[in-house]
């Protein structure tokens, strides 16, 4: 996928819910910790984190109010439909994970690009109309977790917010 023109940096000492969220991230990827994006992550996450746990509604609530503010998924890849932001780099406190939202407009079908996923991937779905849903791996779902393996491939992105 690589990096997307205007890109940059997101000034974390400036959207003081951009720190709740990053520092929330970095509580999740703590008791993930070694375990491989797939199949068996996926089921694992959505019946541990899923919709209704503490983190899982943290993060959606902190994403919701960065969408509202401006500093999520702010850059436009194909127009208003379709929207990246990169909140944290890889970094010793992601476990080198980059943290990326996408917005995507699912009112009509929509693929995001194409890209790969060479050590996999978790993807935190969060809903903004109740009714969205986002092809995963595993097929269509609403609110919850995807986590495609190593060496998958898709039409998508990291970390969604569909409305």
């Amino acid at each position: 996928m690589g990096d997307y023109t205007g890109s940059t940096d997101l000034d974390l000492s400036a959207h003081p819910n951009a720190q709740k969220l990053l520092s929330r991230i970095q509580d999740f990827l703590d008791e993930v910790e070694n375990l491989t994006p797939g199949r068996d992550l996926e089921a694992h996450l959505n019946n541990t984190y899923g919709p209704g746990t503490p983190i899982y509604e943290d993060l959606c609530t902190l994403t919701r109010k960065g969408l509202e503010e401006g500093w999520v998924a702010n850059i436009e890849i194909d127009g208003p439909k379709y929207r990246r932001s990169k909140i944290s780099r890889p970094a010793p406190e992601t476990r080198y994970m980059s943290i990326t939202t996408v917005f995507m407009d699912s009112s009509d079908e929509y693929s995001g690009q194409y890209h790969s996923h060479p050590y996999g991937e978790i993807n935190c779905v969060v809903q903004i109309d109740k009714s969205a849903e986002l092809k995963g791996m595993q097929g269509w779902q609403g609110a919850g977790w995807t986590s495609p393996g190593p060496g998958t491939h898709q039409y998508a992105a990291p970390f969604f917010i569909v409305s």
